[in-house]
């Protein structure tokens, strides 16, 4: 079976802690749509209290269990609630992926009086200022936790550097005397990149690599999670996760798949972090900046250099494909929202093709209502079956046009029915002589996504498709899109038809759509 991932949160989900019961509630339609893994968002107190996105971390052993930062509960819900959801995703058969953020700490409890040198923000390399007395908010004590599963606290001994001096009420990037920036991080950004935000944690000092590899022990154990989403890599020593991962694969005896994110265009730095030992996945930043240049350009964008200098084509077997995130979403700081136009051509590009382990965003499943009220991707779920029930097998590509590629997939023994071939364009319309296989010589195809079109494949195995100005269309063998017809019956008020006949509009075509539409009514919010 194909693998999908969602990832299963946007940034801007209502705060009222229902998340977690949500997901719970949504299992079982997630398995039905062919997602195998939900990455769920960070599930500890963040400082911000019940609000908080999980990425501003305060206390990672507090899931929803203690009243700190001004609420029991976190942005999604409570501890039981969480372990919960975990269980409904298990309970359908899909892996739960937990977000490990280790980077750095926010909301310390208090601050101590530590020496520092101010850096320059452009260059953390170079000081700015000779050392001096700051007041730093490094005291982490955990007052609502009473020190039930851990009595760690933290002080400025922990971390590198913070970024705000409390007796001068003055922001700048402080680096504590005694201490220097990690080497294995990204240096291709101001100097040396250590630095995010926050208390920067120093995970390679013994006494908290040892307090995050108990955290990591306990973690597994009270949540059951099948892997992890890794936060920030590109500012952290590569070297914590080089010994973190392993140890508890070891002692766990579990694969835990773990993708991280390592923010970066360039293929060679994602390459590099990879490097020899590849005890991880990344996410394919590269092959994103490209759908959304395609996106932006108004059909000025090469199709042909889609996947040029991305990691599917690098390293396909450690290459998370995605078309959106949280951090890419309107109001992010990395903002590069693909446009809505390409939204089902993209996400064609990373679901319909062999290579990749692709993640789709939840806000452009079920649409983002408090983000502009963007609406959900229509194409989307049927773009998910025809992964989960049709991709399979040999394929065949046709990037050799600016402006209309395409390619196909033969099929194989092991899925009956397979097989299909998808075209699209950023311009023009157009039309592919595409190759298919000897199998299929002489079947009758159909579109199930663009306009009505019943292709024969000749007897050269091969197929014409086209496509509408800038559209993609995708093609079924006529007895798989008649199935794929007759399971919407299942799901949808529409009367059967014959799809010799009439062809479904994509609309009608969405057998899952359905139940994502009823699921939002019920949410209240727009799919």
């Amino acid at each position: 079976m194909n693998g999908t991932m969602l990832q299963g949160f946007s940034w801007y989900l209502d705060a009222d802690g229902t998340h977690w019961r949500r997901i719970a509630e949504d299992a079982q339609l997630f398995a039905d749509n062919g997602i195998t893994a939900v990455w769920l968002p960070p599930a500890y107190k963040g400082s911000a209290g019940g609000v908080d996105v999980g990425y501003g971390v305060y206390d990672t052993y507090d899931l929803g269990e203690f009243d700190q930062k001004g609420s029991v509960r976190t942005k999604y819900g409570t501890k039981e609630e969480y372990q919960a959801a975990i269980n409904a995703l298990h309970d359908a058969g899909v892996q739960a992926l937990g977000d490990i953020v280790l980077d750095h700490r926010l909301g310390a409890d208090a601050t101590e009086e530590v020496t520092a040198q101010e850096m320059d923000s452009r260059n953390r390399e170079n000081p700015i200022a000779a050392p001096r007395q700051i007041q730093a908010w490094t005291r982490f004590t955990f007052p609502g936790r009473h020190g039930k599963y851990s009595d760690f606290q933290w002080d400025w001994n922990d971390f590198h550097a913070v970024d705000w001096d409390e007796a001068t009420k003055r922001s700048g990037i402080y680096l504590f005397s005694g201490k220097h920036w990690s080497e294995q991080v990204d240096h291709r950004d101001n100097g040396n990149y250590d630095y995010l935000m926050g208390a920067d944690v120093d995970e390679m000092y013994e006494p908290v690599y040892n307090e995050l590899l108990k955290w990591g022990r306990w973690y597994l154990t009270a949540c059951d999670l099948d892997g992890f989403r890794l936060d920030a890599c590109k500012h952290m020593d590569r070297q914590f996760y080089l010994d973190w991962l392993p140890t508890l694969r070891y002692e766990f005896g579990r694969e835990l798949f773990t993708v991280g994110e390592y923010w970066s265009p360039d293929v060679g730095e994602l390459e590099s972090y990879l490097g020899q030992e590849k005890i991880m996945s990344l996410f394919d930043v590269p092959l994103h900046y490209h759908l959304f240049a395609a996106s932006s350009s108004f059909g000025d964008f090469d199709l042909r250099t889609l996947f040029e200098g991305t990691l599917v084509s690098a390293d396909s077997w450690h290459a998370v494909t995605f078309v959106e995130n949280h951090d890419t979403q309107p109001g992010q700081a990395l903002q590069s929202f693909v446009q809505s136009w390409f939204k089902p051509a993209a996400y064609a590009l990373i679901l319909l093709r062999q290579d990749g382990y692709p993640c789709v965003f939840y806000g452009d499943l079920f649409g983002m209502p408090n983000d502009g009220n963007i609406p959900a991707v229509r194409e989307l779920p049927l773009l998910m079956e025809l992964r989960q029930r049709f991709a399979y097998g040999q394929q065949y590509d046709y990037l050799d046009d600016p402006d209309t590629i395409g390619w196909t997939r033969e099929g194989d023994a092991d899925h009956g029915m397979a097989g299909l071939a998808v075209i699209l364009t950023d311009r023009n319309g157009g039309r592919k002589h595409m190759y298919i296989g000897p199998n299929h010589t002489g079947e009758h195809w159909c579109s199930v996504i663009g306009p009505e079109d019943f292709p024969i494949v000749g007897d050269d195995g091969c197929i014409d498709c086209t496509c509408a100005p800038g559209s993609m269309s995708v093609y079924l063998p006529e007895r798989a899109a008649e199935v794929l017809a007759n399971d919407t019956i299942r799901y949808s008020r529409d009367a059967p038809r014959d799809l010799t006949k009439e062809l479904p509009t994509p609309e009608e075509a969405l057998h899952l759509a359905e139940k994502f539409e009823e699921k939002a009514e019920d949410d209240g919010t727009e799919a």
